[in-house]
């Protein structure tokens, strides 16, 4: 608590402090009123050149981020924006190898805005649009919150988008597999944590352990994580942070793009490949894409082959827009199809895995084959996760506000086989379908005095029906949420404040849900009307109303261009999920009986966050320390029998939500050193401290006081060396780097029943190199990325995977007979880029 009390109080003297110095030096900045309507429209151009040269730099890619639009500078350096609606807006000037310009500019009638860009080594702050009134550049918001490039994405392994953003300091991922993979922020995740796909929230069963995320990461362009309640913006699961996956933009104005990407991995003999094609003419933009990955079982030299760990994923999206003056409509389809193998760990007592061959599974189980360890062909016991994706982002125009209405639709289907005999081996045991239709309607008001203000209303109607499966961990239910919100953010000299309030809330049912099971098959079915006399009673009716408030308020104050500093405290809010209230069965991809409490109440965070940013030509600082006090904190513990040992339900192990007060604190520290352009010794360092403040004084252990699914304190140190370019080479944007993951050993574990187990620390070396293969004109032909991860084959335990528990059998209690983490992998990807000018005819 005293701890909870000094951040707050300096949190609050840094907001007043901010604002009496931007006042003192002065109090009557002039703002550039609004007069023009927006439904006028206006035009932007301009020219891009070298600065103390005078060299066009074409190629050059300038964004308007609240406009969802882009340009590209022609071979004169020239570019060009018609049909813009009037206002203000920031803008993004980047060209490789030069430093980035954000500026904001005042769009009425016929604007020019030129821009020399300098040969610089540091980067200007990102632009980010997430949990923001509008665009904005990181270093003048003060939630905290981190970009991940398109740049980041593509010279560092992942095995899908999450496990790629898992190295950003304070983001980690909850594993099961390299395929399955949930986020983390600053040791909260599952509802806690927000998934949005360009904006709009993604919704697919976030409460279970064993499925990722369901969005194509060959779609993914860049990636933008805000580390910390974020309610506000987008309510309940958003209380520990959010993170965006931003896809691939549209092609700028006269412009085709596309790209043909193709990948190997040799863990896991993983190749997948991609294919998109899109192109903008007057105003009207399309794109589509169709991707592919599989894989076989993973390795590492401890385990061998994993059983059950091959997968096979195949993703579609369609998008259509229109951008002119009264604003833009994008349209956006998509299709993710996944199939999953799920593992158990079963093996006999020489560590060989073994296979569930009958459906009681009382008889020895068998080996499994070699060669069934390196097929790419689904076993019967797998999951089949289906999502799709409708949704609809308008931007209207009106007079010198701006209407935002976003509609959404997704459907998902998710099905996991669990039945090893015929003829039951395609009869789903969890058969789970989710319908969700979420709205968000927001409306910006005419910038007042320098005042961006902004009100709202978004939310969801779900659905999600069980009845058509055989095992039953959740009841049928429906939900209604909705949330009106109001946001403010004003920019006065160097001192930026922003905030605002919201009330949520949410109607919950669930239905009751009769079974019975036939004894010749053992197989559960649901029965309705007069069969459920005598029949089994999992769930009954409930229902709930959750409501809450939740809001923010901070400043950011930028003492120079390279120093700044900002303080934040929000509140945060999030209702229980339907596993927390209601599960009450064998969960089949986890492996242990889950019971929920329905006397849950709401979750509700307040978080203080200080953080400080410096940038010179040599150094780039940045520190970001937190405190989190929650409410109401759910977590899961696994129960005792009362004659010791596990307590065992249908035959597994059997876990309880509980709930109490927590606690949790720590930071992030990034480093990056650049003696001269082309070196970079980049170090990040993150810690998460989390505490069970639930447990009364006379009852607090060694084994009860910490939360847990925390990650131990680890940092990264990566030294990256970029070639120049040379003109007419043939070779360009070359590099190579090598790096250094190290975790120390966690001990802050919550092994009260053994919930959890500490883990040992260890380091990974990872490395790789890459480039561009160029035409005699300088224009991209492909590029080549050839990464390795853990170089040293190194057999590990991630903290966070939920491998680590998959033992040889349920009477097995040796920590060390866990499944590891992947072994040696190293990855090569070709990238074959197409862009080319609608009306010239011209390739680039």
């Amino acid at each position: 608590m005293k701890r909870y009390k000094a951040y707050q109080s300096i949190a609050v003297l840094f907001i007043l402090f901010f604002y009496e110095r931007a006042i003192s030096q002065d109090t009557t900045v002039a703002q550039k009123p609004i007069a023009v309507r927006i439904s006028n429209g206006g035009s932007l151009s301009g020219k891009i050149i070298e600065k103390n040269k005078g060299n066009a730099l074409p190629g050059t890619s300038v964004y308007i981020a609240d406009l969802k639009l882009g340009a590209v500078a022609d071979s004169g350096g020239n570019y060009s924006f018609r049909k813009l609606p009037t206002g203000s807006y920031l803008l993004e000037v980047h060209s490789i190898g030069y430093k980035t310009i954000t500026k904001n500019i005042f769009i009425k009638g016929e604007t020019i805005a030129n821009f020399e860009l300098t040969d610089e080594y540091v980067e200007e702050s990102p632009v980010v649009v997430t949990g923001l009134s509008k665009a904005t550049q990181i270093k003048r918001s003060p939630v905290p919150i981190v970009s991940v490039t398109h740049d980041y994405l593509v010279t560092n392994i992942g095995t899908n988008i999450i496990d790629a953003i898992a190295k950003v300091p304070g983001v980690t991922a909850v594993t099961t597999g390299p395929n399955v993979s949930k986020p983390f922020i600053r040791g909260l995740g599952y509802n806690r944590v927000l998934t949005l796909f360009d904006g709009v929230r993604q919704e697919g069963q976030q409460w279970g352990d064993e499925h990722g995320i369901e969005v194509d990461q060959y779609g993914i362009d860049r990636v933008e994580v805000v580390k910390g309640p974020a309610s506000l913006t987008y309510g309940s699961d958003a209380l520990a942070g959010v993170v965006n996956l931003i896809p691939v933009q549209p092609a700028a104005e006269g412009k085709m793009i596309g790209d043909i990407t193709a990948e190997y991995q040799t863990n896991n003999g993983m190749f997948g490949g991609s294919a998109m094609l899109g192109a903008t003419n007057n105003g009207f933009e399309w794109m589509g894409r169709i991707s592919h990955k599989e894989a076989t079982n993973y390795q590492n030299k401890i385990d061998g082959r994993v059983y059950n760990t091959a997968f096979n994923e195949t993703d579609a999206n369609v998008s259509l827009g229109l951008h002119k003056s009264w604003g833009y409509s994008h349209l956006n389809l998509s299709l993710f199809d996944d199939q999953q193998e799920i593992p158990d760990g079963s093996r006999d007592s020489l560590g060989q895995f073994t296979y569930q061959n009958t459906e009681a599974d009382t008889l020895p189980r068998p080996v499994v084959p070699k060669s069934e360890l390196t097929s790419y062909k689904m076993t019967v016991l797998h999951q089949h996760v289906q999502h799709y994706r409708a949704y609809f982002t308008n931007n209207f125009a009106i007079g010198n506000s701006h209407l935002i209405v976003n509609l959404g639709l997704q459907r998902s289907i998710r099905r996991e086989f669990s039945h090893p005999e015929v003829p039951f081996q395609d009869v789903a045991g969890l058969f789970l379908q989710l319908n969700t239709y979420s709205y968000d309607v927001k409306y910006y008001f005419p910038e007042f005095k320098g005042w961006n203000i902004s009100t709202g209303i978004n939310g969801m109607y779900q659905t999600n029906d069980v009845t058509k499966g055989t095992e039953f961990v959740i009841p049928s239910y429906h939900q209604f949420d909705i949330g009106p919100f109001a946001m403010a953010k004003k920019t006065i000299n160097k001192l930026d404040i922003s905030g605002g309030v919201r009330f949520d809330s949410r109607s919950f049912h669930n239905s009751e849900l009769y079974t019975k099971t036939d004894p010749a098959t053992l197989i559960t079915n649901p029965v309705f009307g007069a069969d459920t006399v005598g029949a089994d009673k999992p769930f009954s009716n409930y229902s709930h109303v959750f409501s809450g408030f939740s809001g923010s308020a901070g400043a950011t104050y930028n003492f120079t261009d390279r120093f700044s500093l900002k303080a934040n405290i929000s509140r945060g809010y999030r209702a229980p999920n339907i596993s927390e209230i209601s599960a009450n069965g064998v969960h089949p991809g986890t492996g242990f009986f889950q019971i929920g409490n329905p006397d849950f109440k709401p979750e509700f965070s307040l978080q203080e966050d200080i953080g400080t940013t410096y940038a010179s030509k040599y150094i780039v600082i940045d520190l970001s320390i937190f405190n989190n006090e929650i409410s109401n904190y759910i977590f899961n513990q696994k129960l005792q029998s009362v004659f010791g040992g596990d307590s065992i339900l249908l035959g597994v192990p059997a876990y309880k939500f509980q709930q109490g007060k927590a606690e949790s604190y720590g930071g992030e520290l990034s480093i990056d050193i650049h003696p001269v352009k082309q070196l970079h010794f980049e170090n990040s360092f993150s810690a998460v401290y989390a505490l069970n403040k639930g447990i009364p004084s006379k009852l607090l252990t060694d084994s009860n006081k910490y939360l847990p699914f925390i990650s131990p304190v680890h940092g990264i140190s990566e030294l990256r060396y970029n070639f120049d370019n040379k003109e007419h080479e043939s070779l360009k944007n070359l590099f190579i780097k090598v790096q250094a993951a190290w975790y120390a050993t966690q001990n802050r574990a919550y092994t009260a029943y053994g919930t959890e187990t500490p883990t040992p620390g260890y380091t990974l070396i990872n490395a790789g190199f890459g480039g561009a293969i160029a035409n005699k004109k300088g224009k991209t032909i492909v590029n080549i990325y050839v990464m390795a991860n853990n170089i040293f084959d190194v057999a590990y335990f991630d903290h966070l995977s939920r491998l680590k528990y998959f033992l040889y059998g349920p009477d097995d209690t040796d920590p060390a007979h866990g499944i590891h983490n992947m072994g040696r992998n190293i990855s090569f990807k070709l990238d074959f880029p197409l862009n080319f000018n609608l009306k010239e005819k011209e390739t680039n």
